[in-house]
């Protein structure tokens, strides 16, 4: 095959540069080990085994997927932990069996007694789960609320006491961080994300629960965090890549991005000072940052 230039290829185009995308994943890779945590790549921008490979080098292999779909897809690339990192629900648990049955640790998430308890009844049907019970610590939108935790130890009690069901841990996400602008600003909020996940485990040690697993993260986090104490694992995953969000909030740096979208001038107004691309919103996602 011949050779192509950057000219040769249809637009829009996605172009990935390598060598950038390596530097990122060694850079979060060697932060988190030297802090003593495990890491668990968020896979669902990435959505690809090579790139899932090469992010979990020299740790073990566990990960994170946003869909059934991307977990079957990790699984058949030889993924064998998989953290399904949204609250399931029940008309799913057969879908989780399955890849179950195949020797996949496929992971679940609730903040639901009621989801909590059609786990547990299907546990005793003889199928198997493991389940983290998801907190919220500042973004407001899904899992029990910081620093109250309703229900959180009715929710570990019913999973812990069925039978084929492991009380994984308890995992968030602190979304909220996309928020911030500065370093500092980021490295408040991943202490709250810190305080609210680790005083989450401590309440279910204290019930006489276990809770092994405390899973926290987000870019934003996982890079500027200054204190890692009670957190076993963080869930990176746009920092594979990065955005311009990334590079605006201070994630990252403009020579840190590995992804950009080739596009062709299609119309050129003088008069508006504007061009015309080939690449719109499908082509060119969300990331949409203010600078």
């Amino acid at each position: 095959m011949t050779p192509q230039s950057i000219d040769d290829l249809p637009t829009p185009a996605l172009i990935l540069d390598r060598a950038v995308l390596s530097r990122n994943l060694k850079r979060m890779s060697e932060r988190l080990r030297a802090a003593g945590v495990m890491l668990r790549p968020h896979l669902k921008t990435a959505k690809s085994v090579q790139v899932g490979r090469m992010a979990v080098e020299g740790h073990d292999g566990r990960i994170t997927v946003s869909t059934l779909a991307e977990a079957r897809y990790f699984a058949k690339g030889g993924f064998t932990d998989i953290l399904y990192g949204v609250g399931v629900v029940p008309s799913k648990l057969a879908a989780v069996t399955e890849l179950r049955r195949q020797g996949i640790n496929l992971r679940v998430v609730t903040d639901n007694l009621a989801v909590a308890r059609a786990i547990a009844d299907a546990a005793r049907n003889g199928d198997t789960f493991s389940v983290f019970v998801e907190i919220d610590s500042g973004a407001g939108r899904a899992g029990l609320p910081w620093p109250e935790l309703p229900g959180l130890l009715d929710i570990a009690r019913v999973l812990n006491n069925a039978p084929g069901v492991e009380l994984a841990g308890v995992m968030t996400h602190a979304g909220h961080s996309y928020h911030e602008s500065t370093p500092d600003g980021i490295a408040k909020v991943s202490e709250q994300e810190r305080e609210a996940i680790v005083g989450a485990a401590e309440k279910l040690r204290a019930a006489g629960l276990p809770c092994p697993i405390v899973s926290a993260g987000s870019t934003p986090t996982a890079t500027h965090s200054r204190k890692f104490t009670g957190i076993t694992e963080m869930r990176p995953g746009v920092y594979c890549f990065n955005d311009l969000d990334q590079e605006f909030i201070g994630s990252c740096s403009a020579g840190d991005l590995a992804l950009s979208v080739l596009a062709s001038v299609i119309g050129h107004y003088p008069h508006r000072n504007q061009v015309l691309i080939d690449a719109g919103a499908l082509a060119l996602s969300k990331d949409s940052s203010s600078q």
